[in-house]
């Protein structure tokens, strides 16, 4: 199973998983969260972040969810990166979430499309039409 692990700022990540075992009855295996705060040091926040991949990879690969490309959890994120084997999305969502933790058995680069297609489907214009139609 893909190990997930949630780099985001602050508490965002923690509500995100929370949310996510709300609907889906119950806590995942294999997910958990990394919160980066102002004060972190970055080289600090690296070592956590790879004790956390180290902890969640069960040998089928890692997916980080993190939350913003280009700011600290994403920048921590990508000096632990290792193509197919450890991969990295940005945006955290959680429809992404859901969308990965509900198809971890197979390839990592087959979740990485997963929450790539969760997150990318997950924002919609809501008007009058589309509310109407649901």
């Amino acid at each position: 199973m893909i190990g997930v692990p949630l780099v985001t700022h602050g508490e965002i990540g923690t509500a995100l998983l929370a949310s996510a075992s709300q609907i889906l009855g119950g806590a995942p295996a294999q997910v958990m969260t990394l919160s980066v705060w102002r004060q972190d040091d970055p080289d600090d926040l690296v070592l956590r972040a790879r004790e956390l991949l180290e902890r969640l990879d069960a040998g089928d690969g890692v997916l980080v969810l993190t939350d913003i490309f280009g700011a600290t959890p994403g920048n921590v994120v990508s000096r632990l990166l290792d193509d197919g084997h450890v991969e990295g999305v940005s945006g955290a969502s959680l429809p992404m979430l859901l969308r990965v933790l509900t198809a971890r058995n197979g390839s990592l680069a087959g979740a990485v499309q997963r929450a790539l297609s969760g997150g990318a489907e997950g924002v919609v214009h809501m008007n009058s039409d589309r509310c109407l139609d649901a």
